[in-house]
């Protein structure tokens, strides 16, 4: 089977300033995000992306996404250079729900999630039927049809990113981003949303995740890819890389990986 996205020696650098912003580095020179990456990522998996802060995970996934152009390397999805699709087919290709979302309108949840149909629709064409029992499925099953009259900008943190995951689903897009995308909701709101991007992954499509809590990635990533200073140190199905020699190194802890009977997933014990 081809590869999904099949990521050569990639590389990406911001011009001129080290990590403090400081131009410390000279001019002209540039720092390394990401350092000849080279992973091939199949459909039909749930991947989760492990790293040290400032190691590259964000970055990644815009280069994936085709936001960002590699400073060297390819990104082929599907056969194609990525940075060749234009920006409305990738949108009905690929679907982000990032850390951060800021709106400057104060547009209605349901206006929000509506957005999430727009690379499907022609120019100046509305949504129709079946457009709009998507966008009220995908609000009912992310808890926010109950507020969809709100403004956005009248939410709390954890309700808007429930809207912003909510547009991701009503994309139906194949590949799901999520960079941290749980960062601010509760433990009930988590696996459930998480829970819904698994399903999408049972149903045939990818999702590729950030994650910074750990055992929250072992519970649904079959596939793990490990990163330290913008480069890829280890991916492979999560039993095989999630090891205390592969934690330790990139975080400096003292850890145990053991098998948590009650979920059937490992969990890991960090040592204070």
């Amino acid at each position: 089977m081809d590869p999904l996205f099949e990521v050569s020696q990639l590389a990406f650098s911001y011009p001129g300033s080290d990590s403090l912003g400081s131009d410390s580095l000279g001019a002209g020179s540039r720092k390394a995000i990401i350092d000849g990456i080279t992973v091939s990522l199949a459909a039909g998996r749930f991947y989760g992306i492990i790293g040290p802060n400032g190691c590259g995970k964000t970055t990644l996934i815009d280069l994936l996404m085709g936001q960002l152009t590699p400073t060297n390397g390819k990104i082929m999805y599907r056969g194609k250079d990525v940075s060749t699709i234009p920006s409305k087919n990738r949108a009905c290709h690929m679907a982000l729900v990032p850390q951060l979302y800021s709106v400057n309108f104060p547009f209605t949840v349901r206006e929000v999630v509506a957005m999430g149909r727009y690379p499907h629709l022609s120019r100046f064409s509305a949504i129709g039927e079946a457009g709009a029992a998507i966008i009220i499925d995908t609000m009912n099953a992310t808890d926010t049809l109950g507020f969809s009259h709100r403004r956005i900008n009248q939410l709390s943190g954890g309700e808007r990113q429930r809207v912003v995951f909510a547009r991701a689903l009503a994309q139906q897009a194949s590949v799901l981003f999520l960079d941290e995308a749980t960062a601010n909701l509760d433990i009930n709101h988590t696996l459930a949303l998480l829970k819904l991007a698994a399903d999408r992954v049972n149903g045939g499509g990818t999702v590729i995740s950030v994650f910074q809590e750990i055992n929250i990635a072992a519970m649904f990533c079959d596939h793990l890819l490990l990163m330290e200073a913008g480069q890829c140190v280890a991916h492979g199905p999560t039993r095989e890389v999630l090891t205390a020699a592969h934690l330790n190194r990139l975080f400096k802890v003292q850890c145990r990986v053991e098998e948590n009977t009650f979920n059937d997933h490992l969990h890991v014990i960090f040592k204070g």
